[in-house]
C-alpha cells in the first residue's frame, strides 16, 4: 500500500513570518514507514547512475542525505553555512531575496570527476540548491541529479536550476 506522504507534513500558517505557509517534516520523520518511502522515492531515480557522494544542504539536507547515501552505497558530504568547518574550504556565495548567504564544503569532501547527487528537503526559489550546483562544478564533479522530498511549485525554484539542465526528483508538490 502507498502512502499519502503529504498526511504527514503539517502546515503551520504564518511561521516564521506571516504569509509563509511553513513545511514542518517532523510528522514524517517519525512515521517509519512514511520515512521509508520518502526515501525510496527520493533515491530510486538514482539507481544504478554510479553516484559516489550524496551531498546535503544543512541542515535538512543532511536528515535526507545520509539516508539517500546509504540506500546507494555511496559517501555524504555536508554542504554547511558559514562558521561551521573547521577545514579548509570552498565557498560559494549565492542571492536571497533579501540579501546574499554563503554555503561551504570541506576541499578534501570529494575528488575531482566524482559523480555527486545533491539532496535537500525543500525546493522553494531554488537559491540554496543552485549554490550547491555551483560549488560541486567548483570542485570539478560531476552533477548527477538532485532529489527533494517537497517542491513549493508557485515558487518557480526550477527555473534557478535550469542551467543545470539535470534530472529534478521530487517526491511531493505544493
Amino acid at each position: 500500500m502507498k502512502l499519502d506522504l503529504k498526511q504527514y507534513i503539517r502546515e503551520i500558517p504564518d511561521w516564521p513570518k506571516p504569509g509563509i505557509n511553513f513545511k514542518d517534516i517532523t510528522p514524517l520523520l517519525k512515521s517509519p514507514a512514511a520515512l521509508a518511502m520518502a526515501i525510496e522515492i527520493m533515491v530510486n531515480p538514482f539507481r544504478g547512475m554510479h553516484v559516489d557522494i550524496v551531498a546535503g544542504a544543512e541542515s535538512r539536507g543532511f536528515i535526507f542525505g545520509t539516508a539517500i547515501a546509504q540506500s546507494l552505497g555511496a559517501g555524504f558530504v555536508p554542504i554547511r553555512k558559514p562558521g561551521k568547518l573547521p577545514w579548509d574550504k570552498h565557498s560559494m556565495e549565492y542571492e536571497l531575496e533579501y540579501g546574499t548567504d554563503t554555503l561551504e564544503v570541506h576541499t578534501d569532501a570529494v575528488a575531482h570527476g566524482q559523480r555527486i547527487l545533491l539532496a535537500d528537503d525543500l525546493l522553494a526559489t531554488g537559491g540554496t540548491m543552485k549554490a550547491c550546483c555551483d560549488l560541486v562544478h567548483k570542485m570539478g564533479c560531476e552533477l548527477v541529479g538532485v532529489t527533494f522530498l517537497i517542491e513549493l511549485t508557485f515558487l518557480n525554484g526550477r527555473e534557478r536550476l535550469k542551467p543545470y539542465d539535470h534530472h529534478i526528483n521530487v517526491a511531493m508538490q505544493y
